[in-house]
């Protein structure tokens, strides 16, 4: 069973609840997924073609939907957000720029690669009205909702 596990888990290096313990059989010997993992050189870090997934605060103010989410290290240039009507999409790449020797490591958890997250909205929005401002790492983005009680009267002219 090969599940693509959430950022935190790439972050921490953890699993959840689930794929941690997993049910002995008798007269045979299970190795979990934990201890399978540890294998050297297949470690988290090195999955290459995998997306890690964001975390994110999502919550309404009367008049906007705003979504936060932690992107220290990725440049604006890196950064693609795609809003719909109901859905918003974020993707990014963070790059390593180090040359350090993975000899010279003792600990290596900080994620670098591509991550993603696609959200669906609790309410309607005007993609064309959003805002995304980063302020010390943290991306927030407004997105003004759809006002279904605003009215236009229409003028009938004759010609």
């Amino acid at each position: 069973m090969n599940k693509k596990r959430s950022f935190w888990e790439r972050l921490t290096g953890g699993v959840s609840v689930k794929e941690e313990y997993e049910e002995p059989k008798k007269n045979s010997m299970v190795i979990s997924k934990v201890a399978r993992d540890k294998k050297p050189g297949n470690g988290w870090i090195e999955e290459e073609n995998e997306e890690a997934e964001l975390a994110v605060d999502v919550y309404q103010t009367p008049t906007d939907i705003v979504v936060q989410t932690m992107i220290a290290g990725v440049k604006p240039e890196d950064l693609e957000l795609a809003i719909a009507r109901d859905i918003i999409t974020i993707k990014g790449h963070r790059e390593e720029n180090r040359t350090i020797d993975e000899n010279n490591y003792f600990s290596k958890e900080l994620y670098w690669g591509k991550f993603s997250r696609t959200i669906s909205l609790p309410a309607e929005v005007e993609p064309e009205e959003a805002e995304a401002t980063e302020k010390h790492g943290l991306l927030i983005i407004k997105i003004k909702k759809v006002d279904k009680e605003k009215k236009n009267n229409v003028r009938v002219r004759s010609i």
